[in-house]
């Protein structure tokens, strides 16, 4: 196995630049998840993550075949469909994830079709549902930075109005907020997350990213703000020593990255000062 400074010095490597290039990619789509997810966490909305990232994929598929960028083809996709659930899912007649459950698993079949018929079919749609740390273009680095600035931008901005929708929709409906918009512009921050990432971790355990980091913030902290901040710490974290285990024991990038994750958030379920379930045993003990 490689130590920490060998992984160091391989990163420095003019002749392995794509391995700093998906480090850096990584790095970048953790902040972007990690702000994103607190809101999925909050809000209960991890089945609309998972459902997201299924979404993207027709248009990564599309823009597979026309030889496009990848990042643009997958956001199209997830922003028609994220809209187009928002839309329907203003009839409450039917809960939320039941119009989730349709549009967004029946765009993830479109694009099983659509890849199924191009060249190469089998080791594409390995590349998009587990992700390839050799097929990052560097124009996609510009692009994610471009793309994670305006998101968090726009985040920043609309935060009390997102929370407050997130906490409660019906007063926030009552209050005159636009919760219709409001709705729309947290699927698609959520559809471009999943994007930006989806080339490390893959379209099958991108959720992981965007819900796992978040969660365990939740956690750590009671505050949303210190929430906020931990999150993109913690997948920045696991996506450097998830990329050092991968590197050095020749591992699938993107399952290392993930089973990172899971790690720092059993840690914190079982040791964390407030919420640990070793300190509510502890707790139970000594009242009993």
């Amino acid at each position: 196995m490689l130590s920490p400074l060998d992984f160091l010095l391989d990163l420095t490597n003019p002749d392995l630049w794509f391995l700093l290039k998906a480090l850096i990619v990584a790095c970048m789509s953790s902040v972007i998840c990690g702000v994103v997810g607190c809101y999925v966490v909050l809000r209960g909305m991890a089945f609309i993550g998972d459902a997201v990232a299924h979404s993207v994929f027709p248009g990564l598929a599309i823009a597979f075949i026309l030889q496009g960028n990848l990042l643009i083809g997958g956001a199209l996709a997830g922003i028609i469909t994220a809209i187009i659930v928002a839309l329907f899912s203003q009839n409450r007649r039917l809960r939320e994830d039941s119009f989730i459950g349709i549009f967004f698993v029946s765009a993830f079949a479109l694009g099983i079709v659509i890849i199924s018929k191009a060249q190469g079919y089998a080791g594409s749609l390995e590349s998009f549902l587990f992700g390839s740390i050799t097929g990052i273009p560097n124009s996609d680095i510009a692009v994610i930075s471009v793309t994670g600035v305006l998101i968090l931008s726009l985040l920043f901005v609309f935060h009390k109005e997102l929370v407050c929708v997130s906490m409660d929709r019906e007063t926030a409906a009552a209050t005159g907020l636009p919760v219709l918009w409001l709705d729309v512009m947290l699927y698609v921050t959520v559809a471009v997350a999943v994007v930006v990432s989806v080339q490390i971790i893959g379209n099958v355990l991108v959720l992981a990213l965007l819900v796992g980091p978040a969660a365990t913030a939740r956690l750590l902290t009671d505050k949303l703000t210190v929430m906020m901040l931990l999150s993109p710490i913690l997948g920045c974290v696991a996506s450097v020593l998830g990329m050092y285990f991968s590197w050095s024991l020749d591992l699938a990038t993107g399952g290392t990255i993930v089973l990172v994750i899971t790690g720092l958030f059993v840690i914190a379920w079982m040791f964390s000062p407030k919420h640990g379930a070793v300190k509510n045993l502890v707790q139970r003990v000594r009242q009993g």
